[in-house]
């Protein structure tokens, strides 16, 4: 049974989506990089990584602290993070688990705590903005980066264009929700919760893919079964049918170059003498 658009649910990931995620991994991972190097993660550091997905970033930052520091990985997919496992070292552990509830963790544990392409999909933002900042340390940081709903990717744009095409609009024609913030409204939440030098900017990332088909099942991955998921199974191939063929727009030599908007936003716990 179709859901109701707006609902993100966390039910709809199976093995095969967290596998083609891993594979198509190096998109998340090459803006992931973007928001660490802001971070200055330095070695021996104590890192949280929300919603890690499989991984390939917690493992990328775990060669940054060191043998001296630690990166621990949480996400609440059960699937990602047992391929998220196979990436466990020394100084790096997964864990299933939510941004809205850290309680596993300790006061003033964590010198840096990112979310990669992660808080967009979290509704209690207020909540797990307070746990994070309940976590890091004085003086702590915080890194993350999400949809800005001001700047929709021009996939999303294209799949609009398909719903109506296909004579599906309505309620259901913003069909992938997504719970991103604008600038004002992340200096707003950073500054309600204690976070001080709230610093964000707008990217443009290009991705290439080499036909719908693909472009379509980073979709479905990245979106944890999401994806279209107001439609019936009907509905979404007429969907997908008219998606590809609108997508051919941004074909270049290359293949399907899109443009996605990200915004990074940073920003610190107060020290504890403010």
């Amino acid at each position: 049974m179709p859901r109701t658009a707006g609902d993100i649910s966390l039910e709809h990931d199976t093995p095969e989506l967290a596998r083609s995620y891993d594979e198509a991994g190096l998109v998340q991972f090459r803006h992931g990089k973007f928001l660490i190097g802001p971070l200055a993660i330095k070695s021996g550091e104590h890192v949280l990584d929300i919603g890690t997905g499989t991984g390939r970033l917690a493992e990328f930052v775990a060669g940054l602290v060191g043998p001296d520091g630690r990166v621990i990985g949480i996400d609440p997919l059960a699937g990602r993070i047992e391929i998220a496992r196979l990436r466990q070292g020394d100084n790096l552990q997964f864990a299933t688990g939510r941004a809205e509830d850290l309680l596993r963790f300790d006061d003033a544990q964590f010198d840096a705590v990112y979310l990669n392409s992660v808080f967009h999909w979290i509704s209690d933002k207020d909540r797990a903005l307070r746990e994070i900042r309940r976590v890091l340390k004085p003086g702590g940081r915080l890194g993350l980066n999400v949809q800005d709903p001001s700047r929709p990717h021009q996939s999303r744009l294209l799949l609009r264009r398909a719903i109506v095409e296909a004579g599906l609009a309505g309620d259901r024609q913003d069909s992938n929700p997504v719970l991103g913030s604008t600038d004002e409204e992340l200096k707003s939440l950073f500054a309600a919760h204690g976070f001080v030098g709230y610093r964000s900017e707008l990217r443009a990332l290009i991705d290439i893919h080499d036909d719908a088909a693909s472009l379509l099942q980073w979709s479905e991955a990245s979106a944890f079964g999401n994806f279209l998921e107001a439609f019936t199974p009907h509905e979404r191939d007429l969907v997908r049918r008219t998606f590809a063929r609108l997508v051919e727009e941004k074909r270049v030599p290359e293949g399907l170059k899109l443009e996605r908007y990200l915004r990074f936003a940073f920003a610190d716990k107060a020290p504890s003498h403010q």
